[in-house]
């Protein structure tokens, strides 16, 4: 490929070669890249990214609309999210699609992003969707946008504590090119575990640019086998956090009022 036939939108489009793209638009390109992967084999995926704004996060949604046609043909939806708690409901939502009967896909890709003190507030939202599990065809990753440097933030931040004390493995990318690489894994072990998956993005990775290579099948992913108790491991979800399933947790526990 020479300078001349290269377009922008390939680096959302091309599947062979390599592009150029800043860390931020590989977060766009790496839930673009599992859907084709789905596909490949034989499942018909979708996508959501949802969170809250902020440096080296805060060009999300900038990213998405500058490639949203592409995205959108992929079925990979934006929703900016009032803060960072309502954003992490709303990717807690997209994995429950087996409570719905009309659900059109197999599965639904979750990202959440927010800064930081984003992760910090959203605690509560974040424990409650990681305790009850993704879809098994679905899987999340909880982009977590860290400025060390105090670039655009008050004081500096480090989420690898937060992220252990929500029970999420962590991934910690430290370029572009593992941003996608890290990104594939990290839905890979979201669905193995049946957990959220941490993706801390340092503001270095997040602001910078760099080539990188687009082949899907550049790597292979393999499941190791786990027995617990005895039997392979499953990870199962649970709905009984959520109404109406938990009102009936609530009547089975003390009965009629």
């Amino acid at each position: 490929m020479t300078a001349l036939e290269y377009r922008l939108s390939d680096r959302m489009e091309s599947t062979t070669g390599v592009v150029a793209m800043s860390g931020i638009q590989a977060l766009m390109r790496l839930i673009l890249d599992q859907t084709r992967v789905d596909k490949a084999d034989g499942l018909n995926t979708a996508g959501v990214i949802a969170g809250y704004r902020g440096s080296p996060v805060g060009g999300m949604d900038q990213a998405y609309e500058d490639d949203e046609a592409i995205l959108k043909a992929a079925n990979i939806e934006f929703i900016s999210g009032v803060n960072e708690d309502l954003g992490a409901t709303i990717v807690w939502g997209s994995q429950q699609i087996s409570l719905e009967k009309s659900a059109k896909y197999d599965g639904v890709l979750g990202m959440w992003y927010g800064k930081g003190p984003g992760i910090d507030r959203s605690g509560d939202a974040i424990r409650h969707a990681n305790i009850s599990g993704v879809h098994p065809k679905g899987g999340v990753l909880a982009v977590t946008g860290d400025d060390p440097f105090c670039k655009s933030s008050t004081i500096a931040s480090a989420s690898e504590w937060a992220m252990a004390d929500l029970a999420m493995p962590a991934l910690y990318p430290g370029t572009v090119q593992e941003v996608l690489d890290f990104g594939r894994y990290g839905y890979e072990l979201s669905r193995y575990s049946g957990a959220w998956v941490g993706f801390k993005i340092h503001s270095n990775v997040a602001d910078g640019y760099s080539t990188v290579n687009t082949e899907l099948d550049r790597f292979s992913v393999v499941r190791p086998e786990f027995e617990y108790a005895g039997k392979p491991f499953e990870p199962r979800q649970s709905v009984t956090l959520i109404a109406p399933f938990s009102m009936e947790v609530e009547a089975d526990m003390f009965g009629p009022r």
